[in-house]
This record gives C-alpha cells, structure tokens and sequence, in this order.
C-alpha cells in the first residue's frame, strides 16, 4: 500500500536572469520523515527550500502539500515552521516573546500561549529561560528557542536551513542528535538544508544529492554513500579514492592489477578508459592468507591521526602512481609498529569497486 507524498514536487524550475537556479526538479517527501538536500554551495538546494516556503516563487512546476496546490500560496497560508542558519531571534524581546511571538499574531489565548511555551522550553532543554534575552544565550541555545518558535503552532513540516553551520563543532554534534531525536518524538516532516555530508549522513531518513541545479541521487544515507549513483556523488559524498583505469575485454586493468569483471558488480561499462572509486575502508590491511587475490604492497607516506582511527596516506606503485587513502586503527598501527616509511600488505576488495 503506497503512502501518499506530504509533499509533492514536480518539474520545479527557477531562473535568476539568464542564470539557470534549479533544473526540472520533481521529488515526493514521505510523512513524517526527515529529508536532506545536500549540495555545495550554489547548488539550488536554499532556493528549493525558500520556494517551499513561498520566499521566493519559481519560474515553473507545481508543489502541492497534504494535496492542496500550494504553488502560488503565501506563505502564510503554507503549514510550515522555518529555523533559519542566523537563528533569527528578536534581540530586543524575551525567550518567552520570542517563541510566542506566533502564537500572538494569531490571537491565541494568553493562557494556552504561557502552557505551550513553558512546554517547548522542557522539550528543546531549556526550561526555566523564558525571562532571558538572546544576547544572554549561547549560539546552541539560541538556536534551540529558534527550533521552539518554529515548533510553536506546531507545524505539519519544519524547514531548516544549514541550522548548525554557525556553532562550534561540540554544539553542532550535540545539537543535530537533539534535533533528530526530536524530529522522531514529533512525527514531523522535516526538510534541512546542509553542505556538511556528515549532518546529513548522521540525520537524514534519505538525502537529496543536488548539483549545479539538478538532483544528482536521492537514496538512504547507506544507499548514496555505497551505491552513489555518480562520479559527483561518490566524490562529494565521504572520502574516496579514484584511481585511473582500463577495461579491456572481460578485465579491470588497474596500475599492473589484473580484475575480472565479473568481480565487479554492476559493471555495466563499455571497453576503455574508466576511473576507478574505491573508499578508504574497502582496502583491507589485516593478516593476508597465503594466495589471497588483490593483494599488494605499499608504503606509508603519512599517517594523520584522528583519534581512534587515522587517514594512513600510502604508495603503492602497482596499483597507483598517486598516493592512495587507507583508514586503519590506531591500534592496529600500535600493534604492527607503523609509521611513516613502513612497508604494509594491503588488499583490495573488487566487490566494493565503482566505475564511472
């Protein structure tokens, strides 16, 4: 049984001029789910979401929400709650202003408006803040009486954009799991807008991968981070290796390594030059059985520590006269007594191969 799209995009386009914004966009987000549009910077993913929000209007194509054509709404008219990156609090009114500043507008009752603020602030963890004032608030705080105010009609879909991008990377961490947990408590359909793959990655029930305009793969985060359905995408998202290569007759012939292509699945490539992508961790450096295949060696050029694992930087000529990326424990190089200049075994795994 098919669910029916909260939201529903089709052939979305927007022109700044002879500047081409978004291209031909069509996308269904699912009720209750929190989707990300992930890009780099220009990629149309803020102006997809202003036009959602009825802040800036498209050139052509249709939206629709629970629905209805929300297409040409105001934005008033548009069931939504925005937190926006600058957290976009009143300076010169309290906590409690601030989140009911909404609920005023609409003529709520004093009453209802005191018991629902008093309400968010348990919910995003700061109660007993109602009579303090932005400037006495830290960036993630302020940022969570911002998730407040947009909650505070409590919205059928909250837009969030690049919401984290402002605080310090202990806050960013705390606060997207605050966020997502909430999300999940609330039901609500949640679209955020970020550049920082490991938010999304870490939040998002799917990612929308966009480029220059276009949406390049929509998918799980395991889905776009294994089967990235790109170059773009298996570049932009997480760390990979690419490697030049050929494919003559039924072989993948990399540096002076030899693979049947029936090793690689869905290899679907015709004869030629390919490149060749292949994450850190699917270079395996652990005890080599006598016969294994893909093995080869290497030399360690540089090993940048990150904690529990580090970024080893290897040579490997017969592979790859670039230098390659392998992740290896911080264990398992206290243990093998490595360093920079040390020889390592390393085997490729040709099953987690992709070709573009």
């Amino acid at each position: 049984m098919s669910i029916s799209p909260y939201l529903s995009i089709s052939h979305l386009h927007k022109t700044f001029g002879r500047f081409v914004a978004l291209q031909d966009i069509s996308l269904d987000i699912i009720p209750g789910e929190l989707i990300c549009f992930l890009g780099p910077s220009g990629c149309g993913k803020t102006t997809l979401l202003r036009i959602i929000a009825g802040l800036e209007v498209q050139t052509s194509g249709t939206i629709h929400q629970t629905g209805r054509d929300i297409s040409s709404a105001h934005p008033a008219e548009r069931d939504y709650g925005i937190v926006f990156q600058s957290y976009a609090l009143f300076p010169n009114l309290t906590v409690r202003d601030n989140i009911s500043y909404g609920l005023v507008n609409r003529k709520v009752a004093k009453a209802a408006i005191h018991q629902r603020v008093d309400e968010l602030l348990v919910l995003v963890g700061l109660p007993n803040t109602q009579a303090k004032y932005p400037s006495q608030l830290s960036g993630g705080q302020q940022q969570r009486i911002a998730l407040a105010r947009a909650l505070a009609s409590s919205p059928g879909l909250l837009l969030l954009d690049e919401p984290l991008s402002a605080l310090d990377a202990l806050e960013r961490v705390r606060l997207r799991e605050e966020i997502r947990s909430l999300q999940q408590r609330l039901g609500v359909t949640t679209i955020m807008v970020t550049h920082d793959q490991e938010e999304a990655l870490s939040m998002a029930d799917r990612i929308v991968v966009m480029d220059h305009g276009c949406i390049e793969q929509v998918g799980t985060p395991i889905e776009i981070y294994r089967e990235p359905a790109s170059a773009f995408v298996a570049d932009f998202v997480g760390q990979v290796n690419i490697l030049p290569g050929s494919l003559l007759q039924n072989e993948l012939h990399v540096g002076q390594m030899r693979i049947p292509v029936q090793d690689i699945p869905g290899h679907d490539h015709q004869a030629g030059a390919v490149k060749v992508y292949l994450r850190p961790e699917d270079i395996l450096a652990r005890p080599i059985a006598v016969g294994d295949a893909y093995v080869f060696q290497a030399t360690i050029q540089e090993i940048e520590f990150l904690g529990a694992f580090c970024h080893v930087h290897v040579v490997a000529p017969a592979l790859s006269e670039t230098p390659l990326t392998v992740y290896l424990s911080l264990n398992f190089l206290a243990e093998q007594d490595l360093r920079a200049g040390s020889s390592l075994t390393l085997k490729l795994m040709p099953d987690r191969i992709k070709l573009f």
